[in-house]
C-alpha cells in the first residue's frame, strides 16, 4: 500500500524561493525544508546577525509545526547550515534559548552559501505529529 505524501506551503512563513514545499508529511512523519530567518511580515531577513536569524527560524518552525499537529517538543532532528562556523556559538546560544529544554538530535555544517542572499544560517528538520 502506498502512503500518500501531503505537501504544504505555509502562508505564514517566508515564501519558498524554489520549486519545493515547506512541509512534507506522511504517516505521522513531518519533514520541513531548510528555511532562512525571514520575517514573514516584511519578506526580509529578521536581522543581519545570527541571533535574530536563528530566533526567526525557530519561530517559523513553531508556526509550521502547529499547522500539522506538532510542536517543537516533537522535533527529532534539525540540520543547521552555517555560512561561517565562527557564528556557531552565537547560533547555539540563540537556538538553546528558543528551543528550551528540548534537545533533539542535531547536525551543524558549514556551507559556502545558502540560497537566500544575506542569510547566515538555514535549518531544516524532521519531526513527528503529536499523539
Amino acid at each position: 500500500m502506498t502512503q500518500k505524501v501531503d505537501t504544504i506551503i505555509s502562508p505564514d512563513v517566508m515564501t519558498p524561493i524554489g520549486p519545493y514545499s515547506h512541509i512534507a508529511r506522511a504517516n505521522g512523519l513531518i519533514m520541513i525544508s531548510a528555511i532562512a530567518g525571514v520575517d514573514p511580515a516584511t519578506g526580509e531577513l529578521a536581522g543581519d546577525d545570527i541571533v535574530s536569524q536563528t530566533t526567526q527560524i525557530i519561530k517559523s518552525f513553531q508556526v509550521m509545526l502547529a499547522s500539522v499537529n506538532s510542536d517543537l517538543a516533537h522535533i527529532m532532528h534539525i540540520t543547521v547550515f552555517l555560512t561561517d562556523m565562527e557564528n556557531f556559538k552565537a547560533m547555539n546560544d540563540a537556538y538553546a534559548a528558543a528551543m528550551g529544554d528540548h534537545c533533539p538530535a542535531r547536525s551543524a555544517v558549514a556551507v559556502n552559501a545558502v540560497p537566500k542572499p544575506g542569510a547566515l544560517v538555514t535549518m531544516n528538520l524532521t519531526a513527528v505529529e503529536k499523539d
